[in-house]
């Protein structure tokens, strides 16, 4: 039976991202809780998960929030930013495609050269076309697992030219075999506790490689919900001895006891601009701060500030990646995905600790 948001005129213009219908509507995902404008590059969701509002303060009412990748609440955006149009365009054909498209055609797609096409996409995302159509691959893939008929038919939809390229670089791109991740997370053992720390509570989970969710928050409850939503059909068990040991480090973490979290093993994954932002985020001594700006021209990407910071924002392990740490220009704390009142008394603590002796920190470690 069809949906009827499917037979809403609207929800057509969301399928094909078009930016003419910006300011016209938005859409909210009910399962994210985030609205965004009809061109936003983020993959489409399913229509039993969609909401219409004629105008962002509809959403907001209804209790949804702004999109930090599209900002529907801007206006004029695509009119005033061409640069955001080669983007645009560039997305639209990426998701026509049934194939990966190569540079060339991606700047045909959006009418300009392939050296203007770089350009955009190195200032405004910190990445080539190239790793742009890879990531997007990959979302995409991620995304239609659980649906398709079956792995082969899923990674040639999201556009991979063979399957022994996809499974050289499955457990890099999934994070586990292909068929676990398809059963959503089925037959995946994540180990996990819950307990009080001095910012509320803190959740711990980890699978056999490694840490891979640190969630802070003030309702232990709402944490193990948020974990057993991001793995619906994996194995969740209490913790043993070993990873108890892991949670204590943590929990020293988040109360000052300690800021060593160079050799936490962690089970985290993400494009490879994420990655990048990452392990530069690692490196970042406890007691120190650097801006948005200054970690884009430390990792040579001066105009990827923007991507920078929602490469910080889609961190999934706090403290063991601090990206407590980064601050914007002005010295302002706002964007942490925990709270700025968190981040504030994170780095009070550092800065601090940071004022008595210290012994010499180890070496820091690349994000797997």
């Amino acid at each position: 039976m069809t949906d009827p948001i499917e037979r809403d005129p609207r929800w057509a213009a969301v399928l094909r991202r078009d930016a003419s219908r910006d300011g016209s509507f938005v859409y909210a995902v009910t399962t994210t809780g985030v609205f965004c404008r009809p061109s936003c590059p983020a993959r489409r969701p399913k229509p039993t998960n969609v909401r219409l509002f004629s105008t962002p303060a509809e959403a907001r009412t209804a209790g949804f929030r702004a999109c930090k990748r599209c900002r529907p609440e801007a206006r004029g955006e695509a009119a005033d930013d061409p640069q955001r149009a080669v983007i645009l365009a560039a997305c639209a054909a990426i998701d026509a495609s049934e194939s990966a498209p190569s540079v060339g055609e991606l700047a045909a797609a959006a009418g300009v050269s392939e050296s203007t096409l770089h350009r955009a996409f190195k200032a405004a995302l910190g990445l080539t076309p190239r790793a742009f159509v890879a990531a997007r691959r990959e979302q995409r893939l991620r995304g239609d697992l659980a649906d398709a008929p079956s792995v082969t038919a899923a990674l040639y939809d999201a556009g991979f030219a063979s399957s022994a390229g996809f499974y050289a670089r499955a457990k890099a791109i999934l994070g586990m075999r292909p068929a676990t991740y398809r059963a959503g997370g089925e037959a995946e053992t994540i180990r996990f506790a819950v307990g009080p720390c001095s910012l509320g509570a803190v959740l711990v989970a980890g699978t056999a490689a490694g840490i891979c969710a640190i969630d802070l928050g003030d309702d232990p409850q709402r944490l193990v919900e948020h974990l057993e939503r991001r793995f619906d059909r994996a194995e969740l068990i209490g913790a043993d001895a070993t990873f108890e040991a892991w949670v204590a480090r943590v929990v020293a973490l988040v109360d000052g006891a300690s800021d060593d979290a160079r050799d936490l093993p962690l089970d985290v994954r993400g494009t490879a601009f994420q990655r990048r932002v990452w392990t530069a985020l690692a490196a970042i001594p406890a007691g120190t701060t650097t801006t948005y700006a200054a970690l884009a021209e430390a990792l040579g990407q001066p105009k990827a500030a923007r991507a920078v910071a929602r490469a910080c924002a889609a961190n999934p392990v706090a403290l063991a990646i601090p990206c407590h740490r980064v601050v914007r220009r002005d010295g302002g704390l706002a964007g942490y995905r925990w709270g700025v009142e968190r981040k504030r008394a994170l780095l009070e603590r550092e800065q601090a600790r940071d004022a008595a002796p210290r012994d010499p920190e180890p070496e820091a470690p690349g994000v797997p």
